[in-house]
């Protein structure tokens, strides 16, 4: 997550996504390619952004990753990423993001 995170994408590609990867993200088809575009994209219009994982669960071929993405400065997420995976590779993933809201009245915060 830290390499595309950080911009090298398709390093991140090359190293951990098995080739028959699929996705749910509801935004973008659901194949290899158009979700690698996507992420390019994101590291192209975010050069800045971060990501710090919080807290890692692990059951079976299954991994679930919460972490939080900022940005910018006025821009933090939640993310919670499930990935199932084949021959130590991702094969699917599913993501639940939520934005750090600024008024929130839960006085426990998001993380």
């Amino acid at each position: 997550m830290s390499l595309a995170s950080s911009g090298e994408v398709l390093k991140a590609y090359e190293q951990f996504i098995h080739p028959q990867f699929r996705h749910h993200n509801a935004y973008f088809k659901g194949d290899r390619e158009s979700f690698l575009k996507a992420m390019e994209e994101n590291a192209q219009q975010f050069p800045n952004k971060t990501y710090e994982t919080l807290r890692v669960l692990e059951d079976g071929n299954l991994v679930a990753v919460h972490g939080k993405v900022v940005l910018s400065p006025d821009s933090q997420w939640s993310v919670i990423h499930i990935f199932r995976f084949e021959n130590n590779k991702i094969i699917e993933s599913w993501e639940a993001s939520q934005e750090v809201l600024k008024d929130s009245p839960n006085e426990n915060g998001l993380f």
